[in-house]
This record gives structure tokens, C-alpha cells and sequence, in this order.
């Protein structure tokens, strides 16, 4: 699956962000795929990407990366190591797929035999499924529908944007966020609203698009984003502009070392990131200690 696998550490930061608001925080997010555009422009139009595109988002990600987007999830759970009784918050994840990868993992018959898991605890698991685009809501909302899930308490789901939740400080076991960083306008208040809902000893995961670094791959890799994907967009989802903006916004996201530090300045410690495929997408992991 991985051509390459990296794992870099960043030493121990002290919150940056304290001695300023938030809301002064800016990132270099002020742009729409290769546009410029003023901020408060940009989460609407993101907006009507993921409208246009909530029906079929699930069938494109697997022709788009021949399925490999299941095992990537996988990889970004497993570092998450779920437990039951866990309040976890998947943001940006409003088809359901990271979520209900967790719920598998908390309920698990394997793992309720090693650790010896009651009832109760499974009960208390708590995963919130956060998404700005209340159609790609809807879609994950009949998924767990189609899945006998529809009225489990375990899940819930909560129309919200990434850079102001709605939940308490220090709520939350784990963070997670798939490919959905990189459309917020400021990247800054993305992480330290992710910092400020997780506990101490709290799991920050980020599973994304990324920078390739091998030439000749990255040539190929150009090419197929930028002649093929638009094509498939059109061709299985009839609409070629939204993922033409998916593509060009891969290429705007910060390459990973910089995203990694950017983690570190809003707090977290133990900042590592791992490249799979080459840097075709990368995990970047930390823990608010």
C-alpha cells in the first residue's frame, strides 16, 4: 500500500495561540482551488462543492484511488486505537465512513474479548460525526440507516463548522478529520478548536490528501489528477468543476512538514506524520498532553 513510510517527530511547543484570540488567526486558506478569493466567500463555495457532489462523494473516492481510500481509513483508526466508552469527534466527516470504521472497532467482538468490555461501557461510547454540509449529513445518516444503525445512540450527528464548534473545552478522547482540513478557510482556528474540545492525553488524527516527493511518481501523479480525475467527475458524477477544485486544492494544502509544524504551534506535542503511497496522502497524528 505505502511506497514509502515517514515518521517525523517535532519537540514539545507550548501553546502559541494563548496570547492572541482566535479570531485573529489567519492562514494562507484564502483561496478556492487555484483562485483568489475573500475569505468570506470561500465556505460557500466549498459549500456548493460538497452539496453537488454529496451523492456521489463514496463512489468517487473509490474510483479515484481504485479503493485504496478504505485501507487509508483503516490505517488512520487503527492509529487512533478507539476504546469503548470514548467520546470521539470526527469532523468533515458527514458520509460516515471514519465514524462508522470506529464504531466496528468499539464493538468488536475481538476486541470486547481481550479487554473484557461490558455492556455498559460499549452504551457510553459517544462518536459525533461533524459536518458543515448538512447534505453530506443526510447521506451518512442514511447510510447508518441502511446499516441497522439509524437509532444507535452511539452516533451522533451534528451540523457544524470545524473553526467554531459547538462542543465544550476538554470534551473529547479523539479528534479525527479525512480529507477535509484543507477546505477550511483558516486552518490555524481548525486546529486549535481541535485542541481546545480534546482532553489531555487526547488523540488529534488527520488523515489527507498530500505533497508527493518522488519525481517520476510525481509526474504521473500530476497528470492523472489534472487530466483524469476532472474527467471522472464529469463522466460518473456530472460535475467536472467541483473536482477540478478538489484536485487544485490538494495542491494549495501546505506540504507536510509545514502542516506538521502548524499542529505543533496550535499545542499538540508528539506531532508525527506518516506519507502513504508515496505522499499521495499523509497521516499526520499528535496528542494534547
Amino acid at each position: 500500500m505505502a511506497l514509502r513510510s515517514i515518521s517525523r517527530r517535532f519537540g514539545s511547543r507550548v501553546l502559541s495561540y494563548r496570547s492572541s484570540s482566535v479570531a485573529s488567526l489567519h492562514s494562507h486558506a484564502t483561496s478556492f482551488g487555484f483562485q483568489q478569493v475573500k475569505e468570506e466567500e470561500k465556505s460557500k463555495l466549498v459549500g456548493n462543492v460538497f452539496t453537488n457532489v454529496a451523492s456521489s462523494y463514496d463512489i468517487m473516492n473509490d474510483v479515484m484511488s481504485g479503493g485504496l481510500h478504505r485501507l487509508w481509513k483503516e490505517r488512520l483508526v487503527g492509529k487512533l486505537s478507539p476504546f469503548a466508552g470514548m467520546k470521539h469527534l470526527d469532523v468533515a466527516g458527514g458520509t460516515g465512513d471514519v465514524a462508522f470504521r470506529i464504531f466496528d472497532a468499539v464493538n468488536s467482538v475481538k476486541r470486547r474479548a481481550l479487554r473484557k468490555v461490558d455492556e455498559d461501557s460499549l452504551e457510553e461510547t459517544q462518536i459525533y460525526v461533524c459536518d458543515i454540509n448538512p447534505n453530506m449529513l443526510n447521506v451518512g445518516k442514511q447510510r447508518a440507516a441502511e446499516r441497522g444503525l439509524g437509532d444507535n445512540k452511539s452516533l451522533v450527528w451534528v451540523e457544524g463548522d470545524a473553526e467554531a464548534l459547538s462542543f465544550d473545552d476538554n470534551s473529547m478522547d479523539g479528534y479525527t478529520i479525512a480529507f477535509g482540513i484543507r477546505n477550511v478557510t483558516h486552518i490555524e482556528k481548525a486546529l486549535a478548536e481541535a485542541y481546545r474540545v480534546l482532553k489531555r492525553g487526547g488523540r488529534f488524527l488527520c488523515l489527507e490528501l498530500s505533497h508527493v516527493d518522488i519525481p517520476v511518481f510525481k509526474d504521473v501523479y500530476d497528470l492523472y489528477s489534472f487530466k483524469v480525475i476532472p474527467n471522472l467527475g464529469e463522466l460518473i458524477a456530472g460535475d467536472r468543476e467541483s473536482y477540478q477544485y478538489l484536485v487544485e486544492s490538494v495542491r494549495r494544502f501546505p506540504p507536510q512538514e509545514k502542516f506538521a509544524t502548524m499542529i505543533a504551534d496550535a499545542g499538540f506535542e508528539k506531532v508525527e506524520y506518516e506519507n502513504l503511497v508515496g505522499g499521495v496522502v499523509a497521516i499526520h497524528s499528535a496528542i494534547k498532553l
